[in-house]
């Protein structure tokens, strides 16, 4: 279970990664950050993101159209 979680569906680029960075100021280092989101750019966008931010990516699917990102803090 995540530390917490961002509903970003319906959002499209930038928006779901500019939410996404600022709700994963507000989890501890270490815990996680779920993010929903329905914009099919976004897989490259959060892949991108934690990648420049160092934060890991632990998981990563999708089901109807649903974009899942689960993003563990780590620092």
């Amino acid at each position: 279970m995540a530390d917490k979680t961002l509903d970003t569906k319906g959002l499209n680029c930038p928006l779901p990664i500019l939410k996404a960075k600022k709700a994963i100021a507000e989890v501890p280092v270490g815990g996680t950050l779920e993010v929903l989101a329905t914009d099919p750019g976004a897989v490259g966008d959060f892949e991108a993101f934690c990648r420049q931010t160092k934060h890991e990516l632990v998981e990563s699917n999708e089901t109807g159209g649903l974009y899942r990102f689960l993003i563990k803090r780590t620092a």
